[in-house]
């Protein structure tokens, strides 16, 4: 079967005290609209890791040295049309140097027979 992809959920990983200032930036851009409602995202606590290298300039921690950070894993659907504006308001909120940004195509319901 061939389904056409008209919605993706964008996730990024976000320090617990910026989520509040993505996610806001992320809703205005468009994201989170689920039939009547706008403004819909969900957020899961737990701990991102990484290492940065000595190309670096890492925003928590050092160069070279593992962390560990309480972040948010904050979710939000969007239309295909909106991604690239979105990606560029979570790059432009976003502390880190290089957030993880995950896009996931969704599949519409209405598609099945």
């Amino acid at each position: 079967m061939d389904f056409p992809i008209r919605k993706v959920k964008i996730v990024v990983m976000v320090p617990k005290d910026y989520l509040h200032q993505v996610q806001i930036a992320v809703l205005e851009a468009g994201a989170g609209v689920i039939g009547n409602y706008t403004h819909c995202s969900t957020s899961f606590n737990g701990v991102g890791t990484f290492k940065p290298n000595l190309e670096a300039h890492p925003f928590i921690g050092e160069a070279g040295e593992m962390e560990y950070v309480e972040e948010e894993r904050l979710e939000v659907m969007a239309l295909v049309q909106d991604v690239k504006k979105i990606l560029q308001v979570i790059r432009k909120t976003h502390p880190y140097e290089e957030p993880g940004i995950d896009l996931i195509p969704l599949l519409d319901e209405k598609d099945f027979k």
